[in-house]
Protein backbone atom coordinates (compact mmCIF):
# COMPACT_ATOMS: atom_id res chain seq x y z
CA UNK A 1 0.00 0.00 0.00
CA UNK A 2 1.38 3.47 -0.87
CA UNK A 3 1.86 5.83 2.07
CA UNK A 4 -0.14 9.05 2.11
CA UNK A 5 -2.79 9.96 -0.47
CA UNK A 6 -3.41 8.04 -3.67
CA UNK A 7 -0.69 8.76 -6.24
CA UNK A 8 -1.68 11.40 -8.80
CA UNK A 9 0.30 13.98 -10.71
CA UNK A 10 0.56 17.60 -9.59
CA UNK A 11 -2.67 18.44 -11.44
CA UNK A 12 -4.58 15.55 -9.92
CA UNK A 13 -4.47 13.35 -13.01
CA UNK A 14 -3.39 9.71 -13.19
CA UNK A 15 0.35 9.09 -13.45
CA UNK A 16 1.64 7.41 -16.61
CA UNK A 17 5.02 5.81 -15.95
CA UNK A 18 5.30 4.55 -19.54
CA UNK A 19 5.23 8.11 -20.86
CA UNK A 20 7.66 9.48 -18.27
CA UNK A 21 11.08 10.63 -19.48
CA UNK A 22 12.58 9.08 -16.35
CA UNK A 23 10.98 5.65 -16.89
CA UNK A 24 14.39 3.89 -17.01
CA UNK A 25 14.71 4.64 -13.29
CA UNK A 26 11.61 2.53 -12.65
CA UNK A 27 13.41 -0.61 -13.83
CA UNK A 28 16.34 0.29 -11.57
CA UNK A 29 14.06 0.53 -8.54
CA UNK A 30 14.79 4.25 -8.09
CA UNK A 31 11.21 5.46 -8.52
CA UNK A 32 7.68 4.13 -8.48
CA UNK A 33 4.09 5.19 -8.02
CA UNK A 34 3.13 5.70 -4.41
CA UNK A 35 6.63 6.14 -3.02
CA UNK A 36 9.03 8.13 -5.26
CA UNK A 37 8.10 10.26 -8.27
CA UNK A 38 9.18 13.63 -9.69
CA UNK A 39 5.72 14.30 -11.13
CA UNK A 40 3.70 13.48 -8.01
CA UNK A 41 1.54 15.93 -6.09
CA UNK A 42 2.63 14.56 -2.68
CA UNK A 43 5.78 16.38 -1.54
CA UNK A 44 7.33 13.47 0.40
CA UNK A 45 7.36 11.29 -2.71
CA UNK A 46 8.92 14.07 -4.74
CA UNK A 47 11.60 14.57 -2.11
CA UNK A 48 12.34 10.83 -2.07
CA UNK A 49 12.69 10.80 -5.86
CA UNK A 50 15.45 13.40 -5.79
CA UNK A 51 17.19 11.72 -2.87
CA UNK A 52 17.38 8.59 -5.01
CA UNK A 53 18.08 10.42 -8.28
CA UNK A 54 20.00 13.64 -7.52
CA UNK A 55 21.53 13.59 -11.01
CA UNK A 56 18.10 14.34 -12.48
CA UNK A 57 17.46 17.42 -10.37
CA UNK A 58 18.91 19.92 -12.86
CA UNK A 59 16.38 18.73 -15.45
CA UNK A 60 13.45 19.55 -13.15
CA UNK A 61 14.22 23.12 -12.13
CA UNK A 62 11.66 24.38 -14.66
CA UNK A 63 8.92 21.93 -13.74
CA UNK A 64 5.51 23.67 -13.52
CA UNK A 65 4.88 22.34 -9.98
CA UNK A 66 6.56 24.38 -7.25
CA UNK A 67 7.10 21.35 -4.97
CA UNK A 68 9.06 19.64 -7.73
CA UNK A 69 11.18 22.73 -8.37
CA UNK A 70 11.83 23.23 -4.67
CA UNK A 71 12.86 19.64 -4.03
CA UNK A 72 14.99 19.59 -7.16
CA UNK A 73 16.71 22.75 -5.92
CA UNK A 74 17.75 20.92 -2.73
CA UNK A 75 20.20 18.76 -4.69
CA UNK A 76 20.65 20.45 -8.07
CA UNK A 77 23.93 21.98 -9.18
CA UNK A 78 24.42 25.37 -7.52
CA UNK A 79 25.40 26.77 -10.90
CA UNK A 80 21.79 26.30 -12.02
CA UNK A 81 20.22 27.99 -8.99
CA UNK A 82 20.68 31.77 -9.47
CA UNK A 83 17.74 32.00 -11.86
CA UNK A 84 15.49 30.54 -9.15
CA UNK A 85 15.95 33.71 -7.10
CA UNK A 86 13.21 35.13 -9.31
CA UNK A 87 10.98 32.06 -9.14
CA UNK A 88 7.25 32.72 -8.72
CA UNK A 89 7.16 30.53 -5.60
CA UNK A 90 8.61 31.78 -2.31
CA UNK A 91 9.64 28.30 -1.17
CA UNK A 92 11.70 27.83 -4.31
CA UNK A 93 13.37 31.23 -3.87
CA UNK A 94 14.14 30.45 -0.24
CA UNK A 95 15.68 27.08 -1.13
CA UNK A 96 17.91 28.73 -3.72
CA UNK A 97 19.07 31.32 -1.18
CA UNK A 98 19.89 28.65 1.40
CA UNK A 99 22.11 26.81 -1.07
CA UNK A 100 23.76 29.64 -2.96
CA UNK A 101 26.78 31.58 -1.65
CA UNK A 102 25.77 34.41 0.76
CA UNK A 103 26.44 37.12 -1.83
CA UNK A 104 23.29 36.06 -3.69
CA UNK A 105 21.08 36.54 -0.62
CA UNK A 106 21.50 40.30 -0.69
CA UNK A 107 19.37 40.45 -3.84
CA UNK A 108 16.30 39.30 -1.90
CA UNK A 109 16.52 41.44 1.27
CA UNK A 110 13.25 43.13 0.29
CA UNK A 111 11.47 39.99 -0.89
CA UNK A 112 7.71 40.28 -0.18
CA UNK A 113 7.54 36.82 1.41
CA UNK A 114 8.80 36.32 4.95
CA UNK A 115 10.02 32.78 4.16
CA UNK A 116 12.48 34.22 1.70
CA UNK A 117 13.60 36.99 4.06
CA UNK A 118 14.11 34.39 6.81
CA UNK A 119 16.42 32.49 4.48
CA UNK A 120 18.21 35.74 3.62
CA UNK A 121 18.71 36.59 7.31
CA UNK A 122 20.31 33.19 7.83
CA UNK A 123 22.63 33.48 4.84
CA UNK A 124 23.86 37.08 4.78
CA UNK A 125 27.26 37.85 6.26
CA UNK A 126 26.82 39.29 9.76
CA UNK A 127 28.03 42.73 8.75
CA UNK A 128 25.35 42.90 6.02
CA UNK A 129 22.38 42.41 8.35
CA UNK A 130 21.79 46.05 9.26
CA UNK A 131 19.04 46.67 6.65
CA UNK A 132 17.07 43.73 8.07
CA UNK A 133 17.09 45.02 11.65
CA UNK A 134 13.91 46.95 10.84
CA UNK A 135 12.19 44.16 8.91
CA UNK A 136 8.41 44.09 9.30
CA UNK A 137 8.48 40.46 10.43
CA UNK A 138 9.42 39.74 14.05
CA UNK A 139 10.98 36.37 13.32
CA UNK A 140 13.26 37.90 10.70
CA UNK A 141 14.35 40.53 13.24
CA UNK A 142 14.97 37.83 15.84
CA UNK A 143 17.42 36.11 13.49
CA UNK A 144 19.17 39.43 12.97
CA UNK A 145 19.35 39.98 16.74
CA UNK A 146 20.96 36.56 17.21
CA UNK A 147 23.44 36.83 14.33
CA UNK A 148 24.37 40.49 13.99
CA UNK A 149 27.61 41.94 15.30
CA UNK A 150 27.07 43.27 18.86
CA UNK A 151 27.93 46.78 17.66
CA UNK A 152 24.83 46.71 15.44
CA UNK A 153 22.45 45.83 18.26
CA UNK A 154 21.92 49.23 19.98
CA UNK A 155 19.51 50.19 17.21
CA UNK A 156 17.32 47.23 18.24
CA UNK A 157 17.09 48.12 21.93
CA UNK A 158 13.72 49.74 21.31
CA UNK A 159 12.29 46.94 19.14
CA UNK A 160 8.53 46.49 19.55
CA UNK A 161 8.89 42.77 20.28
CA UNK A 162 10.00 42.02 23.87
CA UNK A 163 11.48 38.67 22.85
CA UNK A 164 13.82 40.48 20.46
CA UNK A 165 14.76 42.97 23.18
CA UNK A 166 15.63 40.02 25.40
CA UNK A 167 17.98 38.67 22.74
CA UNK A 168 19.54 42.10 22.40
CA UNK A 169 19.98 42.36 26.17
CA UNK A 170 21.97 39.11 26.12
CA UNK A 171 24.35 40.22 23.37
CA UNK A 172 24.66 44.01 23.24
CA UNK A 173 27.76 45.68 24.69
CA UNK A 174 27.60 46.06 28.48
CA UNK A 175 27.73 49.83 28.19
CA UNK A 176 24.24 49.80 26.69
CA UNK A 177 22.53 47.75 29.39
CA UNK A 178 21.47 50.78 31.42
CA UNK A 179 19.06 51.56 28.58
CA UNK A 180 17.01 48.56 29.64
CA UNK A 181 16.23 49.96 33.08
CA UNK A 182 13.21 51.70 31.58
CA UNK A 183 12.08 48.73 29.49
CA UNK A 184 8.36 48.04 30.11
CA UNK A 185 8.82 44.26 30.12
CA UNK A 186 10.24 42.82 33.36
CA UNK A 187 11.61 39.76 31.58
CA UNK A 188 13.68 42.03 29.35
CA UNK A 189 14.99 43.88 32.41
CA UNK A 190 15.72 40.51 34.04
CA UNK A 191 17.84 39.53 31.04
CA UNK A 192 19.88 42.71 31.36
CA UNK A 193 20.16 42.24 35.14
CA UNK A 194 21.82 38.86 34.60
CA UNK A 195 24.74 40.75 33.07
CA UNK A 196 24.82 43.92 35.21
CA UNK A 197 22.91 43.21 38.42
CA UNK A 198 23.76 46.52 40.10
CA UNK A 199 21.72 48.51 37.61
CA UNK A 200 18.52 46.76 38.65
CA UNK A 201 18.72 46.49 42.45
CA UNK A 202 15.76 48.86 42.82
CA UNK A 203 13.58 47.31 40.13
CA UNK A 204 9.84 47.14 40.79
CA UNK A 205 9.57 43.49 39.73
CA UNK A 206 10.63 40.81 42.20
CA UNK A 207 11.86 38.54 39.40
CA UNK A 208 14.39 41.16 38.42
CA UNK A 209 15.46 41.84 42.02
CA UNK A 210 15.83 38.09 42.58
CA UNK A 211 18.42 37.98 39.81
CA UNK A 212 20.30 40.77 41.57
CA UNK A 213 20.07 38.94 44.89
CA UNK A 214 21.44 35.77 43.28
CA UNK A 215 24.37 37.24 41.40
CA UNK A 216 25.05 40.79 42.51
CA UNK A 217 28.07 42.14 44.33
CA UNK A 218 28.04 42.72 48.09
CA UNK A 219 27.08 46.34 47.51
CA UNK A 220 24.31 45.33 45.11
CA UNK A 221 22.62 42.88 47.44
CA UNK A 222 23.08 44.71 50.74
CA UNK A 223 19.99 46.84 50.21
CA UNK A 224 17.96 43.76 49.33
CA UNK A 225 18.27 42.47 52.90
CA UNK A 226 15.34 44.81 53.62
CA UNK A 227 13.33 43.83 50.57
CA UNK A 228 9.57 43.39 51.17
CA UNK A 229 9.67 39.88 49.65
CA UNK A 230 10.87 37.02 51.86
CA UNK A 231 12.48 35.13 49.00
CA UNK A 232 14.52 38.19 48.00
CA UNK A 233 15.76 38.79 51.55
CA UNK A 234 16.70 35.13 51.97
CA UNK A 235 18.49 34.97 48.62
CA UNK A 236 20.36 38.21 49.37
CA UNK A 237 21.51 36.90 52.74
CA UNK A 238 22.71 33.64 51.17
CA UNK A 239 24.57 35.58 48.48
CA UNK A 240 26.31 37.80 51.05
CA UNK A 241 27.37 34.74 53.05
CA UNK A 242 28.75 33.18 49.86
CA UNK A 243 30.73 36.32 49.02
CA UNK A 244 32.17 36.53 52.53
CA UNK A 245 33.28 32.90 52.44
CA UNK A 246 35.01 33.46 49.14
CA UNK A 247 36.77 36.62 50.26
Amino acid sequence: MPEGPAPVDWQGEALDCAACRFRTRLDLGQCGQGWACAHERYAKRIERFFLLNPDLADMCLSHPYFETRMNAARVASVFRLPRLLSDADAGVRAMAILRLPPAHAERRIKDPDRRVRIAVAHRLHREQLLPMAADADGYVRSIVARRAEPGMLPMMIGDADPEIRRIVARRVGEGWLDRFRADPDPLVRREAALRRPGLFAGDDDMRVRHVVAEGGSAADVQALLEDPEDIIRETAAARLAQLREGA
